[in-house]
């Protein structure tokens, strides 16, 4: 199981404080960490609480269909007030393009429906109690 360690101690809500302090040189050689490595822990830390580059695709492929369409527009201007230079490359470029924004909406969306079910998955609570005040006990609902 994949636990970003780092992650979940600021989830939690474990009180943090900066501690300024002089590093001295590294007594043991050099660090295994290289920028490989380093990139994937990025990535752990990005993808484990956040569901925001699945989201990335429909905001693109939304952006990537509204250019084709005012992209259609201007050439659709252009083709009538100067005539066409290169028959059948604007259609080529435009359906292209528009279709791949509709294919990264439909992926985006997709992805949105997978990370609602990676987040159910993780069975994390929805909050956090610091601290209980009051009885244990249930209560009646008020009427």
């Amino acid at each position: 199981r994949n636990r970003f360690m780092k992650g979940l101690f600021a989830w939690i809500g474990f009180p943090q404080i900066a501690v300024p302090y002089e590093r001295p040189p590294r007594a043991g050689g050099q660090s295994s960490w290289n920028y490989w490595r380093l990139w994937n822990f990025a990535l752990d830390g990005i993808t484990s609480f956040t569901t925001l580059p699945l989201r990335l695709a429909t905001y693109v492929g939304v952006l990537s269909a509204l250019f084709a369409f005012c992209l259609g527009g201007w050439i659709l201007f252009k083709t009538l007030v100067f005539g066409v230079d290169l028959p059948g490359y604007a259609s080529t470029m435009l359906t292209m393009v528009f279709l791949g924004g509709v294919q990264l909406v439909a992926l985006g969306i997709i992805g949105e429906y997978l990370g609602r079910l990676l987040l159910e998955v993780k069975r994390r609570p929805i909050y956090l109690l610091e601290q209980r005040v009051g009885s244990m006990e249930p209560t009646e609902p008020s009427q």
